[in-house]
């Protein structure tokens, strides 16, 4: 959730230390963060540096997610710190920002982790659940007492699952039978419970309900082989004849256009995501070229390398500037559909080209996950997917800027 209310001005004092995005931020987009805002992002950047950084290499080849660090990372109260929130507004957006981008600088799968509770789960309950529902989970699913993921994607149903979602919803006076599959659900095999989204027989319209991840007729399948987010297990969905309480369905839910809300909201976290993946690429190579010698001195010397450095720091600032202007938006209240496709598509366009770049000026060393740029090059691939292919957000910032909808149906 993020508020609508004025921003806050920048710090008016430097906060204390160096700038943290200082090598990858030369326009110094931090410098609209609050000394507070900062606070916080430099808490995560000393958890991530001491505690995660170190597991990374390891668990990602072996495609496991650490949960020794979700009890941690819970602990550094980062949704809604008291010292963002206390005069009873939410965190901004830019904040949140910078937050996802300080996760995905570090590795692409705790920010899609992460995000799955504090973005996509928490989303849907703030803006989809009553405001009596608000009121009870929210507080839980901030200090991550209640975890939980977003299950919309289908095996037969991603682009077309408007008009294709195939999962359904039958109501029996006070209880709801869920029958279906879902499939890329991230994080689902450590979470409490699952927003499923479901079409109901009665009217064909959308709704959604938290399922209990451990109910009866709730079956998941980690889905294996993954080249791309291995820490992230993702999971098959079987939903046979599931029982779910009225009171456990989200009262704001009632057609896909509801739907839309939250992923309109949604889709700048992704954004961020690949301004960040790019800033933790561009520095893990410039590191990597700053040691590395041949022929008789650094690679960093050699004008093929700065040239390929300067187009990974170009994409970076570019795409930051893309993202901070949206997140400014969002905290004046603006969200429009067209804003956030055009973020998500040219965010993740140039994510590709960085971290191709970043692999390739790494030469063969650069396959080898222990010099980080092979994991952001690999899970870039899933980022520039998931929460719409760049064919799709394009064909709705195409709609926006003719009038005229190209969507097949």
């Amino acid at each position: 959730m993020t508020s609508t209310a004025s921003a806050p001005a920048p710090a008016t004092e430097a906060p204390t230390g160096e700038r943290l995005y200082e090598e990858c931020d030369p326009m110094n987009y931090e410098a609209l963060l609050t000394s507070a805002e900062t606070a916080q992002l430099r808490k995560l950047r000393g958890f991530l540096d001491t505690e995660a950084r170190p597991l990374l290499a390891d668990y990602w080849e072996r495609a496991e997610f650490p949960t020794q660090l979700i009890k941690p990372m819970a602990a550094l109260d980062l949704i809604t710190p008291a010292s963002l929130t206390e005069d009873g507004a939410a965190p901004r957006s830019l904040y949140e920002g910078f937050r996802n981008f300080e996760l995905a600088r570090t590795d692409a799968s705790l920010a899609t982790w992460y995000n799955g509770q504090s973005g996509l789960f928490r989303t849907t309950i703030s803006r989809g659940g009553s405001a009596e529902q608000a009121k009870q989970w929210l507080p839980l699913i901030d200090s991550f007492e209640m975890t939980g993921v977003f299950a919309l994607t289908e095996p037969d149903h991603g682009s077309d699952i408007a008009g294709g979602l195939e999962t359904s919803a039958r109501r029996e006076g006070d209880t709801w039978i869920l029958n279906g599959q879902k499939r890329w659900i991230g994080s689902a095999a450590f979470a409490d419970y699952l927003a499923v989204l479901a079409r109901d027989t009665a009217d064909s319209q959308i709704k959604a309900f938290l399922v209990k991840a451990d109910s009866p007729g709730v079956t998941l399948t980690t889905i294996p082989g993954k080249m791309s987010l291995r820490m992230v297990q993702n999971s098959d969905i079987a939903l046979d004849n599931v029982e779910v309480s009225d009171d456990y369905r989200l009262a704001r839910i009632n057609s896909f256009t509801d739907v839309a809300d939250l992923l309109r909201s949604m889709r700048s976290n992704v954004a961020w995501f690949a301004a960040g993946v790019q800033a933790g690429a561009y520095e893990a190579a410039l590191r990597y070229v700053s040691e590395r010698e041949q022929f008789g001195r650094p690679v960093s010397g050699f004008q093929l390398i700065q040239d390929k450095l300067v187009t990974m720091l170009g994409n970076t600032i570019a795409s930051m500037g893309m993202v901070v202007r949206l997140s400014q938006q969002q905290d004046n209240g603006i969200y429009r559909d067209q804003d956030s496709a055009m973020a998500k598509a040219w965010t993740c366009t140039k994510m590709r080209e960085t971290v191709a770049a970043a692999r390739d000026i790494c030469g063969g060393n650069g396959i080898l996950i222990q010099n980080d740029v092979a994991r952001f090059f690999a899970d870039a691939e899933a980022i520039y997917t998931y929460e719409g292919t760049k064919e799709i957000n394009t064909l709705v910032v195409g709609r926006a800027i003719t009038g005229r909808s190209a969507f097949t149906r």
